[in-house]
C-alpha cells in the first residue's frame, strides 16, 4: 500500500470549478489509504453534511454525488449544495426547477451497507420525517408529508426527494438523497405545480445555504433512528404526518379519477385506502389529483 494521502487532486479540481466550503477540523478530515482497489476511509464515519461542498452551478448534485462514489472520491455524510442546477432530477424521470440562489438543492450520501435491500423505503420514511421536521420548524404544523415523500404546506408542493441507490451484487451500498426545498422563491411560472416556499408563508428572507446545513443535522438525527431504532416507530411518525390521512382525496390511476379515503401507508411503502376499488396501492400506480 502507498501512504497515507488526502484526495487533493480532487480538492484542487473542484476549487478550480466551484466555490468550496470545507471545515478541515479533524472530524471532517478526508483521510483514505490507497490500494490497488479502491479508498478504505480510516477513520470514523462523518456526519451527514462533513464535508458541506457548495457549487455555483452543476447539472446535477444528485449525478455528481453518484460520480464520485463510483470514482472511489467521495464518503458517508458528504454533502453537494448547489446554488444553481442546471439538469436537476426529480422523481420518475421529471426535472426539478429551482431559481438560481433561492433554494435549497443538495445531494447527501449516505452508507447503507447496515441496511438489507427491502429495507429501501424504510430509508425513504427516515428522510422524508426529517425534511418534515426541518420545514415544520419554519412553516408550522400544517406541514404534512404527501406519499411517498413530497413535502406539502396546506395543499401545495414545498419540497421534493429522490433517491437513487447504489447496489453491488446484493449489498446495498450507498444511498445519493436529493432534496430539493423551496425556501426563498416566490415566482415560479408554469413548469412548477402548486408550488409554496418558506417565504411565501413566513413572509421572511432565509439564508438557503445555513438552512441546508440545518437540514444536514434533522437527516442526521432521522438516520441515527433508522439504524438503532425499530421501524415501526418511523413509520408510526410517517403516518402521524401523512397528507390527507383521515380524510377524502382524489387519486388518479390511468385514466381514471376516483375518490377514497386515505387511511395510511403500510410498511411495504402501499398507500392504504378505503372506498376505491383497491384498498392499497403501490407508488407508481396512481397519482395524486390536487
Amino acid at each position: 500500500m502507498n501512504v497515507i494521502w488526502m484526495t487533493i487532486e480532487r480538492l484542487f479540481y473542484l476549487k478550480t470549478a466551484v466555490k468550496l466550503s470545507i471545515n478541515f477540523s479533524t472530524s471532517h478530515l478526508y483521510l483514505c489509504i490507497k490500494n490497488n482497489t479502491s479508498l478504505s476511509p480510516i477513520i470514523a464515519k462523518n456526519k451527514i453534511g462533513q464535508p458541506f461542498i457548495q457549487f455555483e452551478i452543476i447539472e446535477s448534485t444528485n449525478s455528481y454525488a453518484i460520480d464520485s462514489l463510483q470514482a472511489n472520491l467521495a464518503a458517508h455524510g458528504t454533502a453537494y449544495f448547489a446554488h444553481h442546477q442546471t439538469a436537476g432530477k426529480g422523481q420518475r424521470g421529471k426535472q426539478w426547477h429551482s431559481q438560481t440562489g433561492s433554494n435549497i438543492i443538495l445531494s447527501v450520501i449516505v452508507d447503507t451497507t447496515a441496511l438489507a435491500m427491502h429495507q429501501q423505503f424504510n430509508l425513504s420514511v427516515a428522510v422524508a420525517l426529517a425534511c418534515y421536521d426541518f420545514f415544520s420548524l419554519f412553516a408550522g404544523n400544517e406541514t404534512s408529508i404527501k406519499w411517498p415523500n413530497d413535502i406539502y404546506w396546506r395543499d401545495r408542493k414545498a419540497a421534493g426527494i429522490l433517491i437513487e441507490n447504489i447496489v453491488k451484487g446484493n449489498q446495498w451500498q450507498w444511498a445519493v438523497i436529493g432534496i430539493g426545498m423551496n425556501i426563498n422563491q416566490t415566482a415560479f411560472g408554469d413548469m412548477a405545480k402548486n408550488p409554496v416556499s418558506l417565504k411565501q408563508i413566513t413572509g421572511k428572507q432565509f439564508d438557503a445555504v445555513e438552512l441546508a446545513k440545518a437540514l444536514c443535522n434533522c437527516l442526521q438525527k432521522r438516520y441515527v433512528q433508522l439504524l438503532t431504532t425499530n421501524f415501526t416507530t418511523l413509520l408510526h411518525a410517517y403516518n402521524q404526518q401523512l397528507y390527507k390521512a383521515g380524510q377524502t382525496a382524489k387519486l388518479k390511476k390511468d385514466t381514471a379519477v376516483f375518490s377514497c379515503t386515505i387511511k395510511r401507508v403500510n410498511a411495504n411503502g402501499q398507500l392504504e385506502v378505503a372506498g376505491a376499488a383497491k384498498d392499497c396501492f403501490e407508488f407508481g400506480e396512481v397519482e395524486w389529483v390536487v
